[in-house]
């Protein structure tokens, strides 16, 4: 219970900074929100946090600026391949080693390798261990060593928080 009630607090507050104005309604509107998104995500935080709630926006928090260098850098050569198109395309689909165990976990790594890396999250395979990855230009060569350096470097601050 201690848990909920500090993510309803958390949600509140974020609510409250994203919609500026501080009055009355917003409040309420944002009370009503933070309750609807507890009750939908209950399981999902509280079932495997490592630290407890505030640890873990703290952890999260102290990744951001990593994770949104990393989709700056994605989306800028995203970009580019749209604008050039003589840069080279290499899809391909690789399957690469994970070690985080917990869903929330793995649902952040999935999510984050979509948005910063040029590539999706086609399956997770938990029992073994497993991501499989389309990637859209992934080097020639060794598309496993490419992608599981990539997914290493994710997964090093994930765990931190997660696992």
């Amino acid at each position: 219970m201690k848990t909920k009630i500090t993510l309803f607090i958390i949600s509140f507050m974020i609510w409250m900074l994203l919609d500026w104005p501080l009055d009355i309604q917003h409040a309420l509107i944002g009370l009503l929100v933070a309750g609807v998104v507890i009750f939908l995500t209950r399981d999902i935080f509280t079932q495997s946090l490592r630290w407890g709630p505030i640890r873990t926006f703290l952890g999260l928090g102290a990744c951001i600026p990593f994770f949104f260098w990393e989709c700056l850098k994605t989306n800028v050569d995203f970009i580019l391949r749209l604008l050039h198109p003589k840069l080279p395309v290499n899809p391909a689909i690789v399957k690469v080693k994970t070690t985080l165990k917990t869903d929330i976990g793995l649902t952040f790594l999935a999510n984050l390798l979509m948005l910063s890396s040029r590539g999706i999250c086609i399956d997770i395979a938990p029992e073994k261990d497993m991501l499989y990855l389309h990637w859209i230009d992934i080097k020639p060569g060794d598309h496993q060593a490419a992608a599981q350096s990539t997914v290493d470097k994710f997964e090093k601050k994930l765990k931190m928080v997660f696992d």
